[in-house]
């Protein structure tokens, strides 16, 4: 196999992994917030995350890419730091939505890293970017409801 394209699937599986531990964590936020609004909120991204995954592997279907969404262990890891801070915080809402800014701005870093590193297939590319704008327009969102709550 082509070691060019070996690293392009790589690097999109990375993506998708770290789409698949904002699903989770989304999930895991929409279980732990007292807010019915927020709830609603978190679970709302769930369904964009997974758009997110499903746009993404249609734009590259000739690439072995990931079939199963298990995340990351560091996202396992993240995950129950959000049980533990829900647990002990006198604040829950807002723990959780500190840990979803941290988590997307995480994302962004990431799907930088891998735009820069590796030449994507344009459409590819087209659509890394595409869910860049909107991770960024809704951290704008996200931290709109933090000063809200």
């Amino acid at each position: 196999m082509n070691s060019d394209i070996k690293e392009i699937e790589t690097k999109i599986n990375s993506i998708l992994q770290k789409n698949e531990d904002a699903i989770m964590g989304y999930e895991k936020a929409a279980e732990n917030a007292k807010g019915i609004g927020l709830q609603s909120y978190f679970s709302n991204k769930v369904l964009e995350r997974k758009n997110f995954l499903i746009s993404l592997k249609a734009a590259a279907p000739a690439l072995n890419l990931r079939e199963d969404i298990d995340g990351s262990v560091t996202g396992a890891l993240h995950r129950t730091w959000m049980d533990v801070k829900a647990a002990f915080s006198s604040d829950d809402d807002e723990a959780m939505l500190e840990e979803a800014i941290r988590g997307d701005k995480a994302a962004i870093e990431e799907y930088n890293e891998v735009l820069s590193e590796v030449h994507l297939p344009v459409a590819v590319a087209t659509l890394l970017r595409q869910q860049i704008t909107w991770i960024r327009e809704d951290l704008e969102k996200i931290k709109s409801l933090e000063d809200v709550i």
